[in-house]
């Protein structure tokens, strides 16, 4: 392999880790780094080009030479991808991504904190915590690459970790936040470094005595297979989906498996769904990210359109479910509206149904809308 010479002049930054460290202090998530163009943060959701040289192919994988050891070279040369995890200490840790792209290396890292992130510093509601004294069940967290679905996640788990004496297992791809042992024990297992796959892993997984389990990602067949298995026998499953909404995500799961199976399918769904968090991150009125949420639980009217293949009937559940903690997405952007966190524009471009959007400002306005209200007292 034939890596960057680097000359005198070279202007070039000496190793990953001088962009790596910078993330912090410009309030990045991400770093991209492709050839053609220089290196670039993702900050508010804009791509924002440092103040350096273009990059060449050899440059960046030069770079990595400091980050990748040969069996990951051999891993990349088989796969054209692949994931991974470095930690800078005292300053963060970062997952990611190789992937080759018209015949060069394109690599993307995202920035993950040491720390877990407090619940009540997340700007989630509180209702989200009955989640965390469940027994058993499924509960999925969604939404698009970003969102903070993995933050969610790890802030209920320390939650659980904190409080109750279980044994938890996630299965992560790669690991992000760190979990220390407190009232539970954790085991972590990394996809690649610990076993071979999420599916593999949750074969495995309930030999060890699990109470709660975390999947990273539910991505085929076989892991949302087995990840309802593991629920409908009694365990406290985690996962994510790449889903908008509530209802899609029941559709989604649903749909991943033949026809002939999707009547069993339904019925483990219903039986074990115990809620669906569906979130995105907007852009905040005088700067920074607030969290937007959708959620759906598992009262007896949802399982029974579940069952019943009903699907599109589970919004209207969600709408008129207030009392049962539930909360539509477009409702939530209305008051985030209300009290000036975002902006009109903001508001529209992200929610699920501009009609529906315009239909509730217009009944509010004679009245306050009965579910908004109530988030008040998230």
């Amino acid at each position: 392999m034939d890596f960057y010479e680097r000359t005198d002049n070279d202007k070039y930054i000496k190793s990953i880790e001088e962009l790596l460290v910078v993330m912090p202090k410009k309030d990045a998530s991400d770093l991209h780094l492709v050839a053609g163009v220089p290196p670039c943060y993702r900050i508010d959701k804009e791509l924002i080009r440092a103040d350096l040289p273009p990059l060449m192919p050899d440059t960046i994988k030069y770079l990595l030479t400091d980050l990748l050891g040969p069996e990951d070279w051999i891993k990349l040369e088989q796969n054209s991808e692949l994931d991974f995890s470095h930690s800078i200490p005292g300053v963060a840790r970062y997952r990611g991504n190789v992937m080759i792209q018209r015949g060069s290396i394109a690599v993307v890292f995202r920035a993950v904190p040491f720390e877990i992130p407090e619940f009540k510093n997340l700007g989630l509601p509180e209702e989200l915590l009955k989640l965390c004294n469940l027994k058993r069940g499924l509960v999925l967290v969604t939404g698009p690459t970003g969102s903070g679905k993995s933050t969610t996640l790890a802030s209920i788990i320390d939650i659980i970790n904190k409080k109750r004496k279980l044994n938890i297992v996630t299965i992560e791809d790669p690991i992000e936040f760190l979990h220390r042992h407190k009232k539970s024990t954790v085991r972590q297992r990394e996809i690649g470094s610990d076993t071979h796959s999420f599916s593999n892993a949750l074969r495995h997984v309930l030999r060890h005595d699990p109470d709660v389990i975390l999947v990273g990602e539910m991505r085929d067949l076989e892991s949302i297979s087995i990840a309802l298995t593991a629920a409908e026998t009694g365990h406290l499953v985690f996962s994510t989906l790449h889903t908008q909404t509530a209802p899609s995500t029941i559709n989604r799961v649903i749909d991943v498996f033949s026809e002939g199976e999707r009547k069993q399918v339904r019925q483990q769904l219903a039986a074990t769904i115990q809620g669906v968090v569906s979130q995105q991150l907007l852009p905040k009125v005088g700067g920074g990210k607030i969290v937007a949420i959708e959620y759906m639980t598992g009262t007896s009217a949802i399982r029974n359109l579940i069952r019943e293949g009903k699907e599109h009937q589970l919004y209207s559940i969600m709408q008129t479910g207030h009392e049962y903690g539930m909360m539509t997405m477009d409702n939530y952007l209305i008051n985030l509206f209300r009290k000036g966190l975002i902006t009109e524009t903001v508001m529209n471009e992200h929610c699920v149904d501009p009609k529906e959007i315009a239909r509730i400002m217009k009944k509010s306005n004679r009245g306050i809308n009965t579910q908004t209200k109530d988030l008040e007292n998230w």
